[in-house]
């Protein structure tokens, strides 16, 4: 994978970054590294997810998995980083599996009963993901789950493993009734987890290759060094960072690939929950090349001077002819594919952006496959880590995300918390 950061210099684009103010940064994304290098080496909290390539025990997630050859569909229960990294990796490579994957992570009662009734509970496999065992979208949904699987006469024990910490109700509910189980990693918050037994063992029940995905984060963790010039994580990274100072609030992460959709998702999670500290960080928005293009496009391009636009894509894929038509307007299109259009409107959307003198960064695979994905998300995932670095800010905590938790438990009455009775003051003034 590479990035092209031309469109974000001053040359081109307002608010952009001048070639000596390049330079500046260079020094501090230097400082940074030191700092990420002595976190990775010391497994410290957080710096030990970008030491995953190497730390993985990819045998113990094939063995765990082994059981479950039989899988028609994946149930993955689980919420935010429990979720967003597996259904990433599944929903891109779809085209390669023959399990129809779907993610349990959210508690909207008539979306999960029309799941639940739309597939074969017989061949259905269920990971429950939770770190600490509590989350309580997390069991509510899985004890939605295996009541159903009862009413429908299929042993939920037989076709259930969890991903989970090494104590709490989930892990003590796979000792009960003898579920496969794999462990969370140490040190690796849920958001960062994607190249982990979170984010993997869902791939491997798809049987997907998880060497290879493994293989293409290894590659850009080799990469990790002293300046933006030698690592597209750290270019990406320390621009986002160096835009948003200049103004560019908006981070808006536009692939242009269907099999990428989950990954902007993905990508939202990581931007938010990590750097929007202290008064800081940058909003991440989500779109979907060429769609978007019809809609958002318009405010990127004329609205407020506040946004950065990340624009991604592979550059090799498979092509559909577009068939020839009768009517004389539509000749332009005979002898192109449907892949062909839409690099022409990639590259339009980044021509229109520079035009106007709106910052873009462009993000390019070689192809939509398990190296390319394994390098994408290790890259996002130091961008992240650096920028939390020049931000100042602690990168793996999320005080904010922990209050709206406690508020929810409070009202559900599973204990005494201040943040319930905040919820319990709330004004109104309401307009019918």
């Amino acid at each position: 994978m590479q990035v092209d950061i031309a469109n974000a210099l001053a040359d081109t684009a307002s608010p952009g970054i001048g070639r000596d103010a390049l330079a500046r940064l260079d020094d501090q994304v230097a400082a940074a590294h030191d700092r990420i290098e002595q976190g990775i080496d010391a497994r410290e909290h957080g710096y030990a997810a970008l030491a995953l390539p190497e730390d993985v025990d990819l045998d113990s997630i094939r063995e765990t998995t082994a059981g479950f050859a039989d899988t028609g569909t994946l149930l993955n229960v689980g919420i935010g980083g429990s979720a967003l990294g597996a259904a990433t990796i599944t929903d891109a490579l779809a085209s390669e599996s023959d399990v129809d994957a779907y993610y349990l992570d959210n508690v909207d009662p008539e979306w999960v009963t029309e799941l639940l009734d739309d597939v074969d509970l017989a061949s259905t496999t269920v990971n429950v993901v939770s770190r600490s065992g509590t989350t309580a979208e997390t069991l509510a949904n899985f004890l939605v789950v295996r009541d159903a699987m009862r009413d429908a006469g299929v042993d939920w024990t037989d076709r259930t493993f969890v991903t989970t910490g090494e104590d709490g109700p989930l892990r003590r509910l796979a000792d009960r009734h003898g579920l496969p189980s794999l462990p969370q990693p140490d040190g690796v918050p849920g958001r960062f987890s994607a190249l982990s037994t979170v984010g993997l063992a869902a791939a491997s029940v798809c049987g997907l290759d998880l060497d290879a995905l493994v293989a293409g984060a290894a590659e850009q963790r080799a990469k990790l060094g002293p300046s933006l010039h030698s690592n597209p994580g750290y270019a990406y990274g320390a621009m986002a960072y160096a835009l948003d100072c200049r103004g560019a609030s908006v981070n808006a992460m536009m692939p242009y690939a269907e099999s990428l959709e989950t990954f902007a998702e993905w990508f939202a999670q990581l931007w938010a929950e990590s750097l929007g500290k202290d008064g800081l960080g940058q909003t991440p928005a989500r779109a979907l090349g060429a769609t978007d293009q019809h809609s958002q496009l318009q405010l990127y391009r004329a609205g407020p001077r506040d946004k950065l636009v990340t624009l991604v894509r592979p550059t090799e894929r498979d092509d559909h002819d577009i068939p020839e038509s009768d009517a004389e307007e539509l000749a332009y299109l005979e002898g192109t594919g449907l892949g062909e259009l839409m690099d022409a409107e990639f590259e339009a959307t980044e021509a229109s952006l520079a035009a106007a003198g709106r910052p873009s960064v462009r993000v390019e695979l070689d192809r939509v496959d398990e190296h390319e994905l394994g390098a994408l998300l290790y890259s996002m995932e130091a961008a992240c880590v650096l920028a939390g670095e020049l931000y100042g800010v602690d990168t793996f905590v999320q005080p904010a995300v922990e209050w709206g938790k406690n508020a929810a438990r409070g009202l559900l009455g599973e204990g005494d918390y201040d943040e319930a009775d905040a919820v319990a003051a709330k004004d109104e003034l309401t307009i019918e």
